[in-house]
This record gives structure tokens, C-alpha cells and sequence, in this order.
């Protein structure tokens, strides 16, 4: 019997509105009914363009804004339903790392001040020797030396910085931690170790990680699970592995090829997707205008995410596409 999910999300939107009294008001559809769950002890990639939503996706589940419609639901609760202080007793409970680890520590405090900041402000206040003893245990759990505790953030390497990012998200022993592109902005030497931390912590504490990047390569190296994100909605979902070995769906198919491959070099290129402005469609496939395969289905009717029927290679996959069929049979694996 499979677990429940840790992470429930369900028909989630959110809409922002801008423009002032002369110029109108126009609102934006940055999450359009997404619907997605995360299985505890996994790392659950979302990977998409800029814009289409990754972000907010992470700001809603780490109820830092509220959605236009839809809930939130995690372990059971739904996150928009608690009261302030339940809300913030369950804080502890997810955290997250950011994308820049300079930005998000404070330049004037230790590292040891840093790291135990979420004690003070989700648990009360530890007794200092409870306190040192905790983030000395952390800080050698991210690679890191107890000693490290006494130094500033500008002593360290970014590798390093994104270390004790990661160390403070994990002092409370969350059950979920949201990464919003945690190694992107790290050499790809640096990502390697960062990447391989997030991988053993999954291993050895049993954290579910919401990984969120642009970089398929490494979703494809540490996800369990992607969601592929598309102007607000999810076009393409499975197995990390098998998403990217045989897409689905003619977005991922895009964001694939687009990936460098030394192993194509000297070979000719695969036809690439067109490449047209996004519109904004008030009914049928967003993807259409940029889409090979788009028939005249897709300007009347808008996909919804479905499975298909097939063999071993589309099991647990899902797709928001009415030619995947099609793109499965002409697809081949690799």
C-alpha cells in the first residue's frame, strides 16, 4: 500500500493584479488549477522556464502568500485553514533554501547565530549549551566543521554558504524542505557536492525535498519525480528518468533538446520546436503557438492532465496533451 503524500497540492491558482486608476487593471495568472502531491522521503523536482510559475508555486506551499483558489495540504492540514499560531507551530516542520546563499545570510551575524535562528523564532529559546550542541550536530551533518560556527558568512566559498543555508533549513528536522534553484547560482563543481549533500540527506533523515530549478540535467541526477511547469499549469509529470528519456509532451520535448549534449556533437540537430511571443488564451493548449503538433483541437479545448494507456514506459506518467499518443509512438527512448 503506497504512503499518503506529504505534500498534497490541490487545483492551487493565483492571480496578481497590476496597472493603477488611469491605466486599467490587468491581472496575471501566475498558477492556473494546479493539482500535484509529494511522497514523503523523496526529492520532487519542478523544472520550467522563467515565468512560468515555479516561484509562487514555492511561496504558496511555504504559505508565505495565499492563493486566489485551491489549498495546500500538508500532512493532512490545509495550510490556508490554520490559525496564526498553528501555522507557525508547523513552521518548523518545512523550510527553505534559497537561491542565493549569500543573500539570504545576514553578513553581521556568526554562523552559529544564523543556524539557530529558527530555535529562537519556532521553538522558543534554547538553553545556550542545547543550542551550541545542536548547531555543532547540523553543521557537521552539511559537511561543515562545529567550529565553522564562530566565522562570518564573507569567510566562506558559495558552496560552503549554500551549506549552511541548508544547515538552517534542517535545525528543526523538517519533514519537507522547499529548494527554489539552491545550486544555480554555484559552479558546476560546487552543484556536484550540494547536490550529492541534498541526495544523502534524503538517504539518511528521510527529507522530502520540492526541488525547483530551470536545469534539467539536474533534476535528471537527484529527482525521484518531476512536474513539468508551463505558463501556471503542469503539462508533464513522472519519473524523473523516464520524463526526460522519452517527454511526453511537446514542452518537455523542447526543454530536452534545448540541453547541451556533448554526445551529439558533430551530429544534426533534432527539428527544433517553434518559438513564438506567448499569447494569452482564454480557452485550448497555452503551449499551441509554440507547438508542431498542435491541431484544431488544441485552439478549442484546453488538456487536462491525464495518464495514458500503454506499456511499462508510460506508467505512473502523466501529460496534458491531446497528441500524446502520438508523440509516444514517433519518440524513441534516449
Amino acid at each position: 500500500m503506497s504512503r499518503a503524500p506529504l505534500l498534497d497540492i490541490r487545483r492551487l491558482s493565483r492571480d496578481y493584479a497590476s496597472g493603477g486608476l488611469l491605466g486599467g487593471k490587468h491581472v496575471t495568472r501566475a498558477l492556473d488549477d494546479l493539482s500535484m502531491s509529494v511522497a514523503p522521503g523523496t526529492i520532487h523536482g519542478i523544472v520550467g522556464e522563467s515565468g512560468c510559475g515555479k516561484s509562487t508555486l514555492a511561496r504558496l506551499v511555504m504559505a508565505l502568500d495565499r492563493p486566489t483558489s485551491g489549498s495546500v495540504h500538508f500532512g493532512g492540514e490545509d495550510l490556508f485553514r490554520l490559525s496564526a499560531r498553528d501555522l507557525k507551530r508547523k513552521r518548523r516542520d518545512f523550510q527553505m533554501v534559497f537561491q542565493d546563499p549569500f543573500g539570504s545570510l545576514d553578513p553581521r551575524q556568526t554562523v552559529g547565530r544564523i543556524v539557530a535562528e529558527p530555535l529562537h523564532v519556532l521553538e522558543g529559546k534554547p538553553g545556550k549549551a542545547e543550542r551550541r550542541d545542536r548547531v555543532a550536530a547540523m553543521l557537521e551533518a552539511v559537511g561543515l566543521a562545529p567550529d565553522h560556527a564562530a566565522r562570518y558568512p564573507h569567510a566562506f566559498s558559495g558552496g560552503q554558504r549554500q551549506r549552511i543555508a541548508i544547515a538552517r533549513a534542517l535545525i528543526t528536522e523538517p519533514k519537507l524542505v522547499v529548494a527554489d534553484e539552491a545550486v544555480s547560482a554555484l559552479d558546476l563543481s560546487v552543484q556536484a557536492q550540494v547536490l550529492n549533500l541534498l541526495m544523502d540527506l534524503r538517504d539518511r533523515r528521510g527529507v522530502t525535498f520540492l526541488f525547483i530549478t530551470h536545469n534539467l540535467a539536474v533534476v535528471d541526477a537527484v529527482a525521484d519525480r518531476v512536474g513539468v511547469m508551463y505558463r501556471g499549469r503542469l503539462v508533464e509529470s513522472g519519473p524523473a528518468q523516464a520524463v526526460f528519456a522519452r517527454p511526453l509532451h511537446p514542452y518537455t520535448r523542447l526543454l530536452a533538446d534545448a540541453e547541451p549534449d556533448v554526445t551529439r556533437f558533430g551530429r544534426p540537430d533534432r527539428p527544433p520546436v517553434a518559438v513564438a511571443e506567448p499569447i494569452d488564451f482564454g480557452v485550448g493548449c497555452s503551449f499551441r503557438n509554440r507547438c508542431p503538433l498542435a491541431v484544431a483541437r488544441c485552439t478549442a479545448e484546453r488538456p487536462e492532465l491525464r495518464e495514458l494507456e500503454g506499456g511499462p514506459e508510460v506508467r505512473e506518467r502523466l501529460t496534458a496533451c491531446h497528441r500524446a499518443e502520438g508523440l509516444l509512438e514517433t519518440n524513441t527512448p534516449g
